[in-house]
């Protein structure tokens, strides 16, 4: 993952914020405004102005239906998946790719366990110092890992900030394979599979037929963007072949989710129009 790759990191966070204007938000994120660079901040200020924050939809769906709601509703349905397994005994959180995310520090089931960071040096460095402005230091169970996936060893540098074996962690993978090789996603799920059993996964993926072009689900301005003139996005799974992924490394598919799943779960309850992107799902595994 490169530096382009890397800046993607605030858009995401960017919509988080902004979602805050809104009678019932789909993340509660108070922190996520905070940790934004000084003209993402301005923008999802000024989001407040109910005008301001529809020129901002409306520019989002025009690139990619549905991208705006499946952004946020990936990140709450993580975050549910975080609070069961806080519950169920998971002793630890890793963030791969952890990029602007907020979650160590805003949800209080997660306070009472070690939280990792893995990302780039570079993002680990300006998230350091975002931290450190926030909370005057970074927490002392939050540890930031810089590791490039491309060519180096994730297990190593986990281990070398304290997130050993014995540990049965909530490992989160979130809007970070389409910008891997193949290559790095095998090592990093070699890695994977040496993790305990009952451990868990949840990832985000964008489909292989988007990428090659084959279907573009109403969405070319995405692929054009992001898979042609930037060359950002470089791998994608079929859905059907994602169960045997995880099975060759010792994991086993819990559920893949998506549009449907989002609108049932998160925006008809709330009277939000129950449409997502199609472009990306959300994989939930656990550890066998």
């Amino acid at each position: 993952m490169g530096n382009a790759a890397a800046r993607t990191a605030v858009g995401p966070m960017a919509l988080v914020a902004i979602d805050q204007h809104e009678e019932i938000p789909l993340v509660r994120d108070k922190l996520a405004y905070r940790l934004l660079p000084l003209g993402a901040k301005t923008v999802a200020g000024l989001s407040a102005l109910l005008p301001v924050r529809w020129a901002i939809a409306r520019a989002v769906e025009k690139q990619a239906p549905g991208l705006w709601s499946s952004l946020l509703c990936r990140k709450r349905y993580i975050d549910d998946q975080l609070r069961t397994a806080a519950e169920d005994g998971i002793d630890a959180v890793v963030l791969l790719g952890a990029g602007l995310d907020t979650r160590a520090y805003r949800l209080p089931e997660l306070a009472a366990m070690p939280c990792y960071e893995v990302d780039l040096p570079a993002s680990t460095a300006r998230k350091r110092a975002l931290v450190q402005k926030v909370y005057g230091k970074v927490p002392d169970r939050v540890g930031l890992v810089p590791v490039d996936f491309e060519d180096q060893d994730l297990g190593e540098a986990l281990i070398a900030h304290g997130c050993t074996a014995e540990r049965r962690p909530f490992f989160v993978w979130e809007g970070v394979t389409q910008y891997l090789t193949e290559t790095a996603i095998r090592r990093t799920f070699a890695f994977l599979a040496d993790a305990r059993i009952g451990s868990r996964l949840a990832f985000t993926y964008v489909r292989a037929d988007f990428l090659d072009g084959s279907d573009l689900r109403d969405s070319a301005a995405l692929h054009r963007e992001y898979v042609i003139k930037r060359r950002l996005w470089k791998f994608g799974w079929d859905p059907g072949d994602v169960a045997g992924f995880l099975a060759e490394h010792g994991w086993r598919l819990v559920e893949q989710v998506g549009r449907p799943e989002f609108a049932a779960r998160y925006l008809k309850p709330i009277g939000r129009p129950p449409v997502a992107s199609e472009v990306e799902l959300t994989v939930l595994a656990e550890k066998v």
